[in-house]
């Protein structure tokens, strides 16, 4: 077997539809040899149809993030389908509509989307740590870049600035164990989580104006092959790190 990914086994999180970066990293990982399980979070009978699209069969687990007696059972769960886990992509995020509205937002809004969005990160690492240590691993996460203040996301980026702190804390306690934990910053896309997004639109107009590499926000395949890279041998010693995939626009100034 060849590829990126040869001979590795990956648990996929956040697969909605196939218009998302899970979807597309699941895809990209199986076309580059690995082994994929997918969890899925609600309506299972949906994400077992989209992962049919995959080039290989995937099982889809169900798990909420929230929900502890899951995550307790997860390993042993995925231990039905593998043994042992070479990556782990972390591609949850949610806020209320309160959460988008940064004066108004009450604590049950921004707890919840810090909950889901950021602390998931290390709650899910850790319940998958067991299956990653004999061998090492690579966790990477999905992130919309949290270092400044973007119209109308609000208390959704504060949960995005929580989860880049969660990764490196995670990458501090884990680089020792053999655990590398990156992030991928993301372009807006239209998918399934932007619908939720107030003023998605305008939001989106600002990639189009300033990116200079370009960036299409209905084509999640560059992000997803960053996420891949980042699952894959060749960044060995890189941890701790936020990878930009967003046509540049992190970079520009006025």
């Amino acid at each position: 077997m060849s590829g990126l990914l040869a001979g590795k086994r990956i648990l996929v999180t956040g697969v909605v539809t196939d218009a998302s970066i899970a979807f597309h990293t699941a895809r990209i990982a199986q076309e580059e040899g690995a082994e994929v399980v997918l969890t899925g979070f609600g309506r299972l009978s949906l994400i077992e149809r989209v992962a049919g699209r995959l080039p290989k069969p995937a099982p889809v687990l169900e798990l909420d993030v929230t929900d502890q007696r899951q995550l307790d059972g997860l390993g042993d769960r995925i231990r039905e389908h593998t043994d042992t886990l070479d990556g782990l992509v972390h591609s949850i995020a949610y806020g209320p509509r309160g959460a988008f509205s940064f004066l108004d937002g009450d604590w049950n809004d921004v707890s919840t989307a810090v909950h889901v969005s950021a602390y998931s990160l290390k709650s899910l690492t850790t319940a998958c740590l067991p299956l990653m240590e004999r061998r090492g691993g690579s966790v990477v996460g999905l992130t919309f870049d949290a270092a400044v203040a973007w119209p109308r996301y609000d208390w959704m980026g504060v949960a995005k600035a929580a989860l880049e702190s969660t990764s490196r804390y995670l990458a501090r306690d884990l680089g020792g164990r053999g655990v590398r934990c990156n992030l991928v910053a993301a372009g807006p896309l239209r998918s399934m989580a932007a619908k939720s997004i107030p003023g998605f639109a305008d939001l989106a107009g600002v990639w189009e104006q300033r990116a200079p590499a370009g960036w299409d926000p209905t084509d999640p395949d560059p992000a997803a092959r960053g996420v891949v890279a980042l699952l894959s041998d060749f960044f060995p010693r890189t941890t701790g790190e936020i990878v930009h995939v967003d046509g540049g626009v992190h970079m520009m100034g006025a």
